[in-house]
């Protein structure tokens, strides 16, 4: 029975006949005699595994991790030595084999995250996701359940990492309350700044106003000063006016005692008589009269005729309108 295959560029395939390689190539066509020939076709195309599995921290908390990894068939040859994928003539693989590449690729990556995790605290690990993304892709593809099957692992992510629930709402309240604390925090440190700014402005105000304070206390010391200055000033002009007019009264002392030095032994009738000398002729008779009062005893009696006392009152006033 003479059959066709036809197989497409992602699938490698091997024509045995036989026992023997009769052709082997990734997209192959070609007839074959069917009752003599054993097709092995091996898929090239990258595939997409995705994992979860559950673990164990250092601190003894569960934690499930969740990812997916990518992997291709790098040496077809090697796996279909150590996997059945042979086809029938529909291109159906006739055993369960090609299904346990990616059982085998997961087993490999949970080995190697059991042991990332259980190296780390609960709040590290979940912290560490794309670390441990790295680690694991680094770890598997040098791993020897993965070279050994010829199998190249082109990319690992994981992701999510779940604690248990009840140790998830734990850290979501210990999570909530510490940005709860950070936020009074932030409260705090903003008001303590207002407060310090605060501080600031009225130590600057006070600066200020001492400053201006001591100015003016420089303002009024230099007006004092000044007034000091011209009182100053105005007592030595004063000091020295009283001293000018101590001298000229001292002077004006000395002419007169000189001038009245002559006349300071004359008796004071002599001097009376010499102020009235060319005067009125009744302070004359009126002295003549005093002298003769005093010497009454010597002169005894005296007698003064009406003529004499008209002469002494004066001319008689005419009377005014005819009136006397």
């Amino acid at each position: 029975m003479i059959r066709f295959l036809k197989a497409p560029p992602t699938t490698y395939v091997m024509q045995f006949k036989n026992g023997k390689v009769k052709r082997e190539g990734p997209g192959l066509s070609f007839f074959y005699w069917a009752p003599t020939t054993t097709l092995v076709m091996v898929p090239l195309a990258s595939a997409d595994v995705p994992f979860a599995f559950q673990e164990v921290t250092s601190d003894f908390q569960a934690l499930t991790v969740q990812g997916q990894l990518t992997f291709r068939v790098a040496d077809p040859k090697k796996l279909a030595s150590l996997l059945d994928f042979e086809t029938n003539a529909a291109g159906q693989h006739l055993s369960e084999d090609p299904q346990k590449i990616p059982d085998r690729l997961v087993h490999a990556a949970q080995v190697l995250a059991r042991a990332a995790v259980q190296s780390m605290p609960l709040k590290q690990a979940l912290a560490r996701s794309d670390a441990l993304s790295s680690t694991l892709l680094a770890q598997l593809r040098g791993a020897e359940a993965v070279t050994s099957l010829g199998v190249e692992v082109l990319a690992l992510s994981v992701l999510s990492m779940k604690p248990a629930p009840e140790m998830g709402r734990a850290l979501e309240a210990y999570a909530r309350e510490s940005l709860q604390r950070e936020a009074d925090a932030a409260i705090y440190d903003r008001r303590k700044a207002a407060v310090e700014e605060e501080r600031k402005i009225k130590e600057s105000e006070l600066a200020t106003q001492v400053m201006v304070e001591e100015k003016r206390r420089h303002i009024r010391e230099t007006q004092m000063a000044a007034d000091i200055s011209v009182e100053e000033k105005r007592a030595q002009l004063i000091d020295q006016k009283v001293e000018n007019e101590k001298k000229s009264a001292d002077s004006k002392a000395y002419s007169l005692e000189v001038t009245l030095k002559p006349i300071k032994a004359l008796d004071w009738k002599t001097l009376q008589a010499l102020s009235a000398g060319g005067g009125d002729p009744r302070t004359m008779i009126a002295l003549a009269f005093r002298e003769m009062a005093e010497n009454a005893e010597r002169i005894g009696e005296l007698n003064m005729s009406p003529d004499l006392l008209r002469t002494l009152l004066g001319p008689e006033e005419k009377p005014v309108n005819g009136k006397g």
